[in-house]
């Protein structure tokens, strides 16, 4: 594998020597093509048979005021967001066709971002992020190939700022409820001799949270330095910042939920007096640094190349307080005296991450008129460390200050190879293929977080087809079918729990898009079906992380259609619906003691109707007034089709205001912005999670299954308001 790595590189950085043409279209133009290439190889174009939306960095600036990004993607086809601390800032999430976050392919500029071992998405540590995306391509279903573990839901690539040819600077502040603030400071020297540009943004985000002690104290970066040319754009990127947040990852059960809806649970623990507190550092502490360097070259109109490097560094912890620990968890000698034994102590821990991750990822592409080629590989080296220290201890039992109780580590390398083409039969057809080949490999050593060893050396092999037709039936019309296959591997915790076969999933998509005078339609039909799939069980671990298990075969059928109808000069609506039914087949689960069939389930966290609207109305030049819908149906947490496991359904409305004052001194130009999240005050929750648990009768034997749920609670009417200076 490192020999092909190696002849990879030496082929490309021989390639990117070539003599350059030059051409003769203005910078600009050609910088933003040059930028495209840094995404062009997870990106589909317009007339794709890949069902996809695509959102701007001015889209994306109307409600841009410190709220992460699930949360600005809220209002898209068959999305659902959600948020610990239940303001949409924090912890937060999205799910895409009923596919949790860790099924959700992320790439950055083509570099994948989703944890390598959890494969989970953390926009946590994406602080801010929003103000420095110039667009982002959200791909539903399999989509094309793209980077990093398999996308089983859903895929979003994005691309951050392009090089601006003209110098500008912009300073934010933004205010809302719970004590939320965010600033940020951004500029760009524009092109220095037309070649050379320097940019970048600090910003600042804290908020309490909806829930009680959910705060949120988010510090970050990005800086970018950039060369360009007709032919040539070399970008050095790096970007990151530093996460420390209140956990509330334990939701409440449904009594409290009733009683105090904003409660929060972590960190309770009892004093000496009998008296209930709350420990106040039970926080999460992360910080992590990515370093990204492109290199884009053109060769002439029909060849370009791109090679990318990426290094990523992330470490931090948790804090818990623990109360009545064993000693002999911690590696503790008891404490002995003349008149007891101690074994037991109050106690403060971390639980660590220390992780590496590097990628190397190179693509090439050639388009005329008639085909357009994209090929390429990546490789990619995680190298994690686990481990726990006792910072605290009311009988510390012999120890010393950050003793590790447990150490474990993980390792994965990947390598993809993968081409793509798309080939114009004549006007009304084209074709396109997608081969990708991804080979996988992980290793684990030492001991998980409850010391139990886990020593795994697993290697996959996958082969993910892509195939598909469009149909252009005139100027406003055009058809679409492809097939898609995909393959995941387990991730750190389904190792953990003796799960180590991959999952398999066939995805079929037939599509209509309709353009014409003010009318964009799109329409399409997915059936996706699933070997082996990894469900969510609606259980949760320890630390508050999703628990899964295997379904044997299961499936998602559905229909997603939306729209962009401009009704006027100054009225425009963005309706969406998704109408589905998820399925487990012949669902098999523990009850009172006995395997049964409960026959087909619906899969968890997979609601039925998922729908959106935006009305756009802009009474004056630049003034724009945006009310926007969003209606999930109830959907269940678990697999097992309880009602104790149903998640109620909801719908909120969001107002949203622009107004841009111009032509004024010192400044190009002042924007104001206003948000009213959850106009209409509904009481709602937007996720959960559902156990089962086991009793036994000490006299009969007799075994009985008892349920339980929990909820995320959500803010009710909240606000945001902030003003963009910019020069």
């Amino acid at each position: 594998m490192k020999n092909i790595l190696f002849y990879l590189t030496v082929f490309l950085l021989s390639v990117n020597l070539v003599a350059q043409e030059k051409q003769i279209d203005s910078i600009q133009s050609e910088i933003e093509k040059l930028d495209e290439v840094l995404v062009k190889s997870v990106r589909v174009e317009a007339d794709s048979p890949v069902t996809h939306s695509n959102v701007s960095k001015e889209e994306l600036a109307t409600r841009n005021l410190g709220q992460d990004v699930p949360f600005l993607l809220n209002y898209l086809p068959s999305v659902v967001s959600t948020s610990d601390a239940g303001a949409g800032i924090g912890y937060t999430s999205i799910r895409v066709r009923g596919s949790d976050a860790s099924r959700v392919n992320i790439t950055l500029n083509g570099i994948p971002y989703n944890d390598a071992e959890s494969q989970g998405t953390f926009w946590v540590n994406l602080q801010d992020f929003a103000s420095s995306i110039e667009s982002l391509q959200l791909q539903r279903g399999v989509g094309t190939s793209t980077n990093g573990s398999g996308a089983f839901g859903a895929s979003v690539n994005i691309l951050t700022d392009a090089v601006s040819e003209i110098a500008n600077a912009e300073i934010s502040n933004s205010f809302g409820s719970f004590a939320t603030r965010r600033h940020n400071v951004k500029f760009s020297t524009g092109l220095i001799n037309n070649n050379i540009e320097i940019a970048g943004r600090l910003s600042a985000i804290a908020s309490d949270g909806y829930i009680d002690r959910a705060s949120s104290d988010l510090k970050s970066y990005f800086l970018q330095g950039a060369y360009v040319d007709n032919n040539t754009l070399v970008k050095a990127i790096t970007f990151g910042g530093h996460e420390v947040t209140y956990q509330a990852w334990d939701g409440i059960g449904e009594k409290t939920l009733k009683e105090n809806r904003t409660f929060n649970p972590v960190g309770e623990y009892t004093d000496e007096n009998g008296e209930t507190r709350f420990y106040d550092n039970e926080v999460d502490d992360y910080k992590q640094d990515h370093y990204q360097l492109h290199w884009n070259q053109k060769y002439n109109k029909n060849w370009s190349t791109n090679l990318s490097l990426n290094y990523t560094y992330g470490r931090g912890f948790f804090e818990q307080y623990k109360e009545d620990q064993n000693f002999a968890d911690y590696d503790f000698t008891p404490v002995v005296s003349s008149v007891d034994t101690i074994n037991t102590t109050d106690l403060v821990r971390r639980k660590w991450l220390d992780n590496d991750y590097y990628v190397i990822n190179a693509s090439a592409n050639y388009k005329n008129d008639q085909v357009d080629i994209d090929f390429g590989g990546f490789y990619s080296l995680y190298d994690g460390d686990h481990f726990g220290e006792v910072i605290w201890a009311q009988n510390a039992g012999g120890s010393e200050l950050r003793d590790q109780y447990y150490f474990g580590n993980g390792k994965k390398d990947e390598i993809t190879f993968f081409g793509k083409t798309t080939y114009r039969v004549n006007e009304k057809w084209s074709a396109f293929l997608d081969l990708q080949g991804r080979f996988v490999s992980y290793e684990s050593t030492g001991q998980t977080s409850d010391r139990i060893p886990l020593e795994v050396d697993k290697s996959y092999e996958f082969f993910n087809p892509k195939l598909g037709a469009t149909y252009q039936f005139n100027d406003s019309n055009h058809m679409y079918v492809s097939y898609a296959r995909a393959n995941r591997e387990p991730r750190r915790s389904d190792f953990e729990k003796g799960i180590d076969t991959e999952e398999r999933l066939n995805d079929i998509e037939l599509g209509w898009r309709l353009v014409k005078n003010k009318i964009e339609v799109n329409t399409n039909v997915y059936y996706m079906w699933y070997r082996d799939q990894l469900v969510l069980t609606g259980a949760l671990d320890d630390v508050g992380n999703p628990i899964r298990e295997t379904s044997g075969e299961s499936y998602r059928l559905g229909i997603e259609i939306d729209a962009n109808i401009i009704l006027s000069d100054k009225f425009t609506i963005k309706p969406n619906i998704a109408l589905s039914t998820n399925k487990n087949r012949d669902f098999v689960t523990s009850r009172n003691g006995s395997l049964i069939n409960l026959g087909d389930t619906n899969l968890s966290y997979s609601p039925n109707i998922v729908a959106g609207n935006m009305i756009v109305y802009s009474p004056l030049k630049n003034l724009q007034l945006g009310f926007l819908s969003k209606y999930v149906g109830e959907q269940y947490m678990g697999n097992i089709d309880s009602e104790n496991s149903k998640l109620d359904g909801f719908f909120v409305n969001d107002l949203n205001i622009v107004y841009e004052i111009k032509n004024i001194p010192v400044f190009k130009s002042i924007v104001l912005t206003g948000l009213v999240n959850n106009i209409f005050d509904a009481t709602y929750e937007s996720n959960g999670y559902f156990y089962t648990y086991d009793d036994r009768d000490e006299d009969t034997g007799a075994v009985t299954t008892n349920e339980g749920a929990g909820f995320y609670p959500q803010a009710g009417i909240n606000f945001l308001l902030g003003a963009t200076l910019k020069f």
